[in-house]
């Protein structure tokens, strides 16, 4: 499907509510939400020896902790950043790994009826531990090494509580990785 073109005769998109960091907007009858502050998102697929490099950090909308793969924003900090350069970033401020080479794999909205956000995949190779990670500005961010050959029974088992959510990007991730799963399956 084509976006439109902008002399196309869509409604004009209208401000509903401004927040800090997030605005409630309007098309037509259609209510979504944007980041005025950033330009994209942008998520990381991270192995380094043999183990999915995944987050943890507690998340006030949904009131509990939830597995991810590192993401950020695009935008937020750095005034003409582009995906790349965010997510090389993004991985070394949450994970402390430094990647040799970033690959995009997929780009696409997370909640295309929420959000008017599009996410930028990327497959980070070449890993090296340079820090520990953690996030900035108060983040409090866990770095799990989850072993790629029994990883969907370690993320099953992680979220087996009622106090813990998986962000469905960790499967997409492991999809995304299978040659890498398939890889360290034979070797177990």
């Amino acid at each position: 499907m084509s976006r439109p073109s902008p002399d196309s005769a869509e409604p004009a998109d209208r401000l509903l509510h401004a927040g800090k960091h997030l605005e409630l907007r309007t098309k037509g009858t259609w209510e979504y939400a944007h980041r005025p502050n950033a330009t994209a998102i942008v998520a990381l697929f991270a192995v380094h020896k043999g183990h999915l490099i995944c987050v943890e950090q507690e998340r006030p909308p949904v009131g509990v902790c939830v597995l991810e793969v590192p993401a950020g924003l695009v935008g937020d900090t750095v005034d003409g950043d582009v995906p790349a350069d965010a997510a090389a970033r993004e991985l070394e401020e949450e994970t402390g790994y430094r990647a040799e080479a970033l690959e995009q794999v997929t780009v696409g909205p997370p909640s295309a009826g929420l959000s008017d956000e599009v996410v930028h995949f990327f497959k980070a190779t070449g890993l090296t531990r340079v820090g520990d990670g953690g996030g900035v500005d108060g983040e409090e961010i866990t770095v799990h090494r989850i072993p790629l050959a029994c990883a969907e029974a370690w993320i099953s088992g992680w979220a087996a509580t009622d106090d813990r959510l998986v962000d469905p990007k960790v499967w997409a991730a492991l999809w995304f990785l299978r040659d890498e799963v398939e890889q360290a399956s034979k070797e177990n």
